[in-house]
Order: structure tokens, then C-alpha cells, then sequence
């Protein structure tokens, strides 16, 4: 049952994966958070772990820098193993009100690439995450009094350089957060049936030349997938 990139044996993965970009982060993520983890996949290097959190079975996979690559990921998650929930965990660029540590939501994902235009007929899809992993996830937040924002992103293609005029017009359309991946997983959560979100820190601010430190960065890390377990598993 093995893909060309993923050689997990069939059932070894959960209906549910969470999908941060860093397959070491991963590895953090199961160590941490999850009981009686064990490595499904390690085919080039893209490490996957399942356990349980909360008496939930959870799968936590890398998924790449990038919509390519955590497109074919998910894609082959959905399509031949059955995955039903992908929650995208990772860091961001903030742009305009937000601040260093910031936990975004991500409602929406805008996007410079083409990926959904060359499955939609090159029209403009409204790439949005699924309203109850959105809720659910918003819910525990508050049930918590961890301080979250439901935002707009912008996944782009180019980590270096790119439009000069970027920042410039997500700040006019209140768009505060910039990343590479949310807006495939969207789009591919839309067609291929599986419901999809982003969980985001603010590791990076863009306007003010901000920057988290490593370790504030694992922290934050950690925050982001005890709050996306928790919703997943009920609160």
C-alpha cells in the first residue's frame, strides 16, 4: 500500500495527521505529546509517527517546505490511506497588528501560486479551512484562555524576494500572516473530501524585522499542537 513517497504499511496511519513542514518537528511532536508513538514512515527522511493523545489515534508527518511538497503528502495521505483530518501546524511571517508569539487561526488562505487555478479551471478559489476544526480549535482556545486569532494568510510560492508590493497589499487587505502552505492544503481539502486547518505562531515579523529566538520558537511549537490536539480530542 506504499506510495512513492510514503512507505507506511496499510492502516499504520490515523484518519487524523497533524502536518507540520519540519519532518524533525514531527518527531518532536510525537515524543512530546503522544503515547506509544511509533515511526510509520522514514521514506526520504519525511518522518511519520502514530500514537494516541487523549485516548485519540493521531498520526504527526512533515510535510515539506512549500505546496508542492505538502501537496503530494497530502494527496497521497487522503487518496490511499484514508486520512480524513489534516491539520497544518507551523510558523509564519506576521504582517501589520500582530505581534511575536501571536496564535493565528488561518480562516482563509490567499495565495501567488497557481496550484488551486490549474485544478479550477483557472478561475479563484476561496481557499478556506474546514468551520468545525475551525470552531473546535477556536472553542478550546477560549475554554482555555489561550489568546488565538482567527485571521487571513497568504501562502506564497517565493521565500526570497518575490512581489515588492507584497506586504503592501496584505496590509490593505488585512491579511497578517504569510506563509508557503496553507492554501494547497485548502484547496486539495476541498476536492479531495478531507477537512483541513492551519495553526499558526508568529515566528517572524515582517514589517518591524522581528524575529523569534530558537527557543521561543519551540515553545511556541509546542502551544500550537497541545491546542490542536486538545480540540481534536474534545477539549
Amino acid at each position: 500500500m506504499s506510495t512513492p513517497h510514503i512507505d507506511a504499511e496499510p492502516g499504520a496511519i490515523a484518519d487524523t495527521v497533524l502536518f507540520p513542514g519540519d519532518p524533525l518537528r514531527a518527531r518532536h511532536i510525537a515524543r512530546e505529546f503522544l503515547e506509544d508513538a511509533v515511526e510509520v514512515n522514514a521514506r526520504r527522511n519525511m518522518l511519520a509517527y502514530t500514537g494516541h493523545y487523549r485516548g485519540l489515534r493521531v498520526s504527526v508527518m512533515g510535510s515539506g517546505m512549500g505546496i508542492p511538497s505538502s501537496a503530494i503528502y497530502a494527496t497521497e495521505l487522503a487518496r490511499t490511506y484514508g486520512v480524513r483530518r489534516i491539520l497544518r501546524i507551523g510558523t509564519c511571517g506576521g504582517v501589520g497588528e500582530v505581534s511575536l508569539g501571536d496564535l493565528l487561526l488561518a480562516q482563509s488562505a490567499s495565495t501567488d501560486s497557481r496550484f488551486n487555478r490549474l485544478q479550477f479551471g483557472d478561475h479563484d478559489l476561496a481557499a478556506c479551512a474546514d468551520y468545525a476544526l475551525l470552531r473546535a480549535a477556536a472553542d478550546t482556545a477560549s475554554a482555555q484562555g489561550v489568546a488565538i486569532r482567527v485571521a487571513h494568510v497568504f501562502s506564497t510560492d517565493s521565500f526570497y524576494d518575490g512581489d515588492p508590493e507584497l506586504l503592501t497589499r496584505l496590509r490593505r487587505h488585512r491579511i497578517c500572516g504569510i506563509e508557503m502552505e496553507s492554501a494547497g492544503l485548502y484547496g486539495l481539502g476541498m476536492r479531495e473530501g478531507f477537512q483541513a486547518l492551519a495553526v499558526l505562531t508568529v515566528s517572524d515579523h515582517l514589517d518591524r524585522g522581528e524575529h523569534m529566538p530558537a527557543a521561543q520558537r519551540e515553545a511556541g511549537l509546542s502551544r500550537m499542537a497541545a491546542l490542536a490536539l486538545d480540540s481534536l480530542a474534545g477539549g
